[in-house]
């Protein structure tokens, strides 16, 4: 008899026959008595070699296996708990449904709830959970070497036994059939990555047992011939197609569409064609039904680390957890004919959140019909009209689940010959819309409070509200048209012809065209070609490289950093290699749309949804804002992203980059006059960039009337303002402005590169070797305040002083500013309040920030800049190891993303501490790309103690919601 190494026994009927066997030492031997009556007992003992232990299994009169562990000196019956310490575990690896208290950490999602919902006398099937820790130690723990410690596997079998006395039948048993499911459940929900195998028992005999006891053959075959596909698939790792393929077949050769069409002939015949599938392989299906469950739970177990699961977690940022639960069930059958079915819903629509059933349903299947789309399932409102009794009960459980667990709820259940079962409940998976309604409507249902309703809208939701959208990302249609992805970068849908040069996006908008500007990588010449299109696409640049963060800052849907792009301008086309390395090659003027909330790029003109901002949003909205703790401020540079910022809740303005107002076309001119001309020209051109600044500057302070507005002084090095090389077409008109020859022009270019910019001449080091610079921007700051308040508004000015690293820097600046403003003030006659801090950027302005804030008046961290020069990394050219560093555990999130609190967060903290311990009331706050990642802004909130956080317009309310959900769990500390 065969034994497989997980099976350490077998569950044996055998006739007038005894086997006894010996093994080398370190193996296992089995030894089989029966007497060959089938009323009377037989026995089968595993005898390990090292110590003489012996694991005998008997059964009585039922046929019920029975399993005690002997020795030589005695005989004991060891408990699930005693396993536990056995095997060193923390847990008792076993529950049996509705008895286990364990937390969902240890029982899995599936389990828990499956525990509670026998617990509440609902209708399921028994069973057990095998614990998540023996996940852990089946994938991790070397002793165990992906096999199951027998020990462990007595536990099982006892527990099978209780299982087969609730079902008044027999696993293994021709005459009276127990078939069970096994199915993972880990303690975070993750549909469809993890593995399931259904009607496990079935073999030559059982089905024929089957067939009689039900007296429905063909429901018998049909289950023999779904376990023999999934457990080849999901166990022994047989391509699924190879099964379909001889199914297809069969269906073709009987003429019929549907797999329920065919007979239970035909079934028989399919059965022996799976068969013949493993043959191919150079498998053997087992017909020893104990092997096929010792085999189908460690698959489960290892399908934790297989390639969908790992990838999933990566994508959901799913950590720390020990491994997937195990759940082994009796089946219910929804195949047994017109009286069984089975079916998914949820107890809310997870589209729009109300307050009805969603689900579909099948007429004898089971329940991968439903998901699979081999049929086409019916709406469960169907479900009335057939069988009224079971749909009024399963609306009443629905009522009850969502009760007990205080949300929707994602429930898959079977009817077995007109009774209902239910087979699993979860808290339901949701869009956006539905989010937030559901959340509001179950406060005023009374079941969640307030601060539970904040918490159970995500962020990527309010994501998914604010930005365009593609409404049917799930549907073939979408998925067929994927194309490649790259890094999503910035939110949102966009849909639009390729245009691969600044002016070409340009002259598509003039003329009406939507354009998507596609490049290798985008540069501050390209910002009026990316204001203009409806979206970006580039081959290099990570999260937070320059197109990332103007997309983001504008809300433009931005995918960077598109390894598969290959950009040619000469030739006007893009090619783009597939995962199987052929190529596909576009034309400038092709349609392409780009999802910037996944970074798939997709062929063709997808339809986009607008943003959904409802009345239960904006009510939702308040109680948020009435719970957190720290302000949110945006990142404006402009009177109109000030406008949206106001729009979407800002507390005022963080950050207003000065030099993003320089870009434009009239006054992209004007700066390089300043840097590149004569003493007279850059006199001229002051004025006119004064001009230019102070309209600015009175248009931001109108939005935000009455709040705070952030304004930093001259920042990036100036030769990002100077024409490339390579723009022959801009450097003539440049020289010509200047009244030099293109050679002489090329010749100043080149004189002003730096080996490191971002470590060069850039921020207060600009200020002091420039001060004409600074001069002119504090008065526009100033000039524009008195004129808005002039206007009755009420103007809140902050200067902020960017990159200090010493403070004898910002005494510097600091004086410039002040002495700029007495003139101001002395010009006008009269003055305004206005706030003098600086951006802490530097590790040494952190480690010296007691000094700093003895003369600034308030800090802001430039986290960006802080998580670079902390690390040492260059955040545009990160993207060439950051995947690598992520994938091999040597970093566990981007952290240009996430802000890593263990190094960059500790320089954070201290200077919190230290500026404070100077100057109590010191408001500080951050302003990078930190401000708002909802990580990021749990930790500025709890942890480092912020004033507030600044972030894009589009991204405030996502903020706002993070800020809260840190207030609420700061409460529950």
């Amino acid at each position: 008899m065969k034994i497989s190494s997980l099976a350490l026994t077998a569950f044996v009927l055998l006739v007038g026959t005894t086997t006894h066997a010996f093994a080398p030492r370190g193996t296992t031997t089995l030894s089989i008595t029966s007497t060959g009556s089938s009323s009377s007992s037989s026995s089968a003992n595993i005898i390990n070699s090292d110590d003489n232990a012996v694991l005998t299994s008997s059964t009585n009169s039922k046929n019920t296996a029975l399993f005690t562990a002997t020795s030589s000196s005695a005989t004991t019956t060891t408990t699930a708990s005693e396993v536990g310490v056995e095997l060193g575990l923390k847990y008792c690896p076993i529950a049996p449904f509705g008895k286990g208290n364990e937390a969902k950490h240890v029982l899995g999602g599936k389990g828990a709830n499956l525990a509670e919902m026998s617990e509440l006398g609902l209708s399921v099937p028994p069973g057990f959970t095998i614990t998540t820790e023996c996940c852990n130690k089946f994938c991790n723990d070397a002793t165990w070497d992906n096999s199951l410690p027998k020990p462990l596997w007595d536990s099982i079998i006892k527990s099978l036994d209780a299982v087969q006395d609730d079902m008044s039948s027999v696993f293994g048993s021709p005459e009276n059939p127990l078939l069970l499911s096994v199915r993972s459940g880990a303690a975070i929900s993750m549909p469809g990555m993890m593995d399931t195998v259904l009607n496990l028992g079935m073999n030559d005999k059982v089905v024929e047992g089957l067939a009689k006891k039900t007296d429905n053959p063909r429901f018998a075959w049909d289950s023999y011939r779904r376990f023999l596909e999934m457990f080849g698939n999901v166990v022994l790792e047989i391509p699924r197609s190879h099964f379909e393929d001889e199914l297809d077949d069969m269906k073709y050769e009987k003429g019929v569409n549907e797999d329920s069409d065919l007979s239970a002939e035909d079934l028989q015949e399919l059965v022996t064609r799976f068969k013949a599938v493993y043959e191919t392989m150079d498998m053997q299906f087992p017909q020893d039904v104990l092997e096929q469950l010792s085999l189908s739970i460690g698959a489960v177990f290892k399908g934790w680390m297989g390639p969908r699961a790992i990838k999933y977690r990566e994508v959901e940022n799913i950590r720390n957890l020990l491994g997937t639960a195990v759940n082994v069930q009796a089946m219910v059958f929804g195949n047994m004919g017109d009286t069984s079915g089975t079916g998914v819903s949820f107890s809310r629509e997870p589209n729009i959140g109300t307050r009805e059933l969603f689900g579909e349903f099948l007429i004898n299947a089971q329940g991968e019909d439903v998901v699979s789309g081999v049929r086409t399932p019916r709406p469960i409102s169907e479900l009335e009209d057939e069988m009224p009794e079971v749909y009024k009960e399963f609306v009443e459980n629905n009522r009850i689940l969502e009760a007990k667990f205080r949300d929707m709820q994602d429930i898959e259940f079977t009817i077995q010959e007109g009774k209902l079962y239910m087979l699993q409940t979860r808290n339901g998976k949701r869009g956006g819309e539905a989010a937030v309604k559901i959340a509001v409507d179950l406060v005023s249902e009374g079941l969640i409070s307030k601060n539970e309703a904040i918490k159970k809208v995500l962020p990527e939701h309010l994501d998914q509200l604010l930005h365009p959208r593609f409404p049917d990302v799930e549907q073939k249609e979408y998925r067929d048209a994927v194309i490649t992805r790259g890094l999503p970068a910035s939110p949102g849908a966009a849909v639009g012809r390729i245009a691969m040069s600044n002016e070409k996006v340009v002259e598509n908008k003039k003329n009406g065209i939507p354009s998507i500007m596609v490049r290798d990588e985008t540069s501050p010449d390209d910002v009026e070609g990316m204001f203009s299109a409806e979206g970006i696409l580039t081959a290099r640049g990570g999260m937070t490289s320059h197109a990332a963060v103007v997309a983001r800052g504008w809300g433009k849907p931005c995918v960077c950093g598109c390894t598969a792009l290959s950009v040619d301008e000469e030739k006007g086309e893009i090619t783009l290699t597939m995962d199987d390395g052929s190529q596909k090659t576009f034309k400038e003027g092709d349609f392409i749309s780009l999802n910037g909330q996944s970074g798939e790029v997709l062929e063709g003109s997808q339809t986009v949804a607008p943003p959904t901002i409802t009345g239960t949003l904006k009510n939702f909205m308040e109680w948020v804002d009435d719970v957190r703790e720290i302000d949110v401020l945006a990142n404006a540079d402009t009177p109109a992203d000030a406008k949206e910022a106001r729009k979407n809740g800002a507390n005022g303005i963080g950050l207003c980059r000065s030099e993003h107002m320089f870009f434009k076309p009239e006054r992209i001119s004007k700066v390089r006059q300043l840097i590149l001309g004569s003493n007279e020209q850059a006199e001229e051109a002051l004025k006119d960039l004064l001009k230019f600044q102070r309209e600015d500057y009175e248009g931001i302070f109108k939005e935000m009337d009455g709040l705070p507005v952030t304004i930093r002084l001259l920042d990036p090095p100036l030769h990002e303002f100077l024409p490339s090389l390579k723009e022959e077409n801009i450097l003539a008109d440049c020289a010509e402005q200047l009244g030099f020859t293109v050679d002489e022009l090329k010749e100043k270019v080149e004189a002003m590169e730096e080996v490191n910019p971002m470590l060069g001449l850039r921020g207060c080091r600009l200020g002091i070797t420039r001060p004409s610079i600074i001069k002119m921007q504090t008065r526009a700051i100033l000039e524009a305040a008195l004129n808005a308040i002039d206007a009755g508004i009420d103007a809140k000015p902050d200067i902020m002083v960017p990159l200090v690293g010493k403070v004898e820097e910002f005494r510097n600046q600091r004086d410039v500013i002040k002495s700029v403003a007495d003139t101001v003030f002395a010009e006008q006659g009269k003055s305004c309040d206005y706030k003098i801090g600086t951006m802490i950027e530097i590790p040494r302005a952190a480690l010296t920030a007691h000094e700093i804030a003895e003369e600034a008046e308030f800090f802001s961290f430039g986290s960006n800049d802080l998580t670079q020069m902390t690390f040492g990394y260059s955040r545009d050219d990160v993207g060439s190891f950051l995947p690598d560093y992520l994938n091999k555990g040597i970093l566990q999130d981007d952290p240009f993303v996430t802000i890593d609190t263990e190094g960059v967060g500790q320089l954070i903290k201290m200077t919190v501490e230290r500026g404070r311990n100077v100057r109590p009331d010191l408001k500080i706050g951050v302003c990078g790309e930190h401000g708002g990642d909802p990580r990021s802004v749990r930790f500025f909130a709890n942890e480092a103690g912020l004033s507030y956080v600044s972030c894009s317009p589009f991204r405030v309310p996502i903020a706002r919601l993070a800020a809260a959900q840190a207030s609420v769990e700061n409460m529950k500390e």
